[in-house]
């Protein structure tokens, strides 16, 4: 089955009550039971929800995956994976991350003896000078969150499992789309289905897929024990999202090439992160281990500011100054001061997260009505 049905029908069945060939919203807490401990398949709303159960397999059908689960957030998803850890546990991760999750890692896991290691990912080969016999997990995002950096899935995969480590990629900037990372070695695939997968900015959860049942029967038990669900209404939302996601993801794609080569183009524009200009670093990974370069984009002005970085990301009106990504609207962030403010100063320049860098979020509108937009926004600085 094409990508385009999967996301229209997997884990879909007419509602066998009424014919509604949209999965109903199953909006409660517990169900019948015909004698204790007989049901049918559902006793708490905590635990198994049928909304969910649905979208739950259609993430694993467009990410190759064999088992699904979905969390209140992007957030929560992570945390369950964190606990799967034990203190003394070591975790390699990228030092270009998104700045909630080096929050947990720093702030929630660090106390309890968890240590991460964040490292430089662009050559897979560095992880080698990082593992011991502590080491139990590899946390990787790519492209990567704010600078767009690309990480080899598969050459770190090789890695991991010659350790028998278990390796998670951060699959949120690519979607499934674009990318699965299953196909090429990964264990666990997060998402922030936030982004992407939902598609319209009006609901916040989070997914795990993965083929590995043990680890499946892990996860799902974290899930139910410490309850990071989402609600009925939710997991409808995010199913009604998936249904144009090859459709949305095509034309975010499309402005992207257009928006990003309009940058590097501009005299007022320093440099450019798009995975999809061949000067990018690992910009050969990126072709092959990704179908396209999405819509994402982060760029720098030459000669900025904060004060004049600040006045260019207010400056819009087309692109809305806003956290999150991956909506059908484009919004502009600037990293240093949202998304990634929960990050050292130094820390974050290290990384290339500087204050003059803005992100863009690229949408779905008209290019043209978006070219001009930032066209009339770089004339004021």
């Amino acid at each position: 089955m094409k990508f385009g049905t999967k996301a229209i029908h997997a884990g879909q069945e007419p509602d066998p009550t009424t014919g509604a060939i949209m999965t109903p919203i199953y909006q409660t807490s517990t169900y019948w039971q015909e004698s204790p401990g007989k049901h049918k398949g559902y006793a708490y709303a905590r635990g198994k929800n049928p909304t969910r159960t649905a979208l739950e397999d259609c993430l694993a059908a467009l990410e190759n995956a064999k088992f699904g689960l979905a969390f209140s957030s992007g957030m929560g998803a992570t945390d369950t994976v964190m606990k799967l850890l034990k203190p003394g546990d070591e975790v390699i991760t990228g030092n270009d991350l998104y700045g909630g999750s080096y929050r947990m890692f720093t702030k929630v896991f660090e106390p309890y003896g968890i240590k991460f290691h964040f490292i430089d990912l662009e050559d897979a080969e560095n992880i080698q000078n990082y593992i011991n016999s502590n080491t139990k997990l590899i946390w990787i995002e790519t492209p990567t969150n704010p600078t767009m950096r690309i990480v080899d899935i598969a050459a770190v995969s090789k890695i991991a499992k010659a350790k028998q480590l278990t390796l998670v990629v951060d699959n949120t900037f690519a979607s499934p789309y674009l990318q699965n990372p299953i196909d090429l070695g990964a264990d666990i695939v997060m998402h922030s289905a936030t982004k992407y997968l939902g598609g319209h900015s009006d609901v916040i959860m989070g997914a795990l897929l993965t083929n590995d049942k043990e680890l499946y029967d892990r996860l799902a038990f974290i899930q139910n024990s410490c309850g990071a669900v989402p609600g009925p209404m939710d997991s409808f939302l995010v199913l009604r999202g998936l249904k144009t996601l090859h459709l949305r993801m095509k034309a975010h794609c499309e402005n992207g090439r257009k928006v990003a080569k309009y940058l590097k183009a501009h005299p007022k524009v320093e440099l450019v992160y798009w995975p999809g200009f061949t000067d990018h670093p690992n910009h050969e990974i990126a072709k092959k281990q990704m179908r396209d370069f999405g819509g994402m984009i982060s760029f720098l002005t030459k000669g900025a500011t904060l004060e004049s970085t600040f006045k260019l990301a207010s400056s819009f009106k087309v692109f809305s100054l806003a956290e999150s990504l991956g909506g059908v609207e484009s919004l502009i962030n600037h990293p240093a001061t949202m998304t990634h403010a929960s990050i050292p100063k130094t820390e974050r320049e290290k990384a290339g997260v500087t204050d003059n860098l803005l992100r863009l979020s690229v949408g779905v509108e008209d290019s043209e009505d978006l070219l001009a937009d930032l066209e009339q926004a770089l004339a004021k600085i």
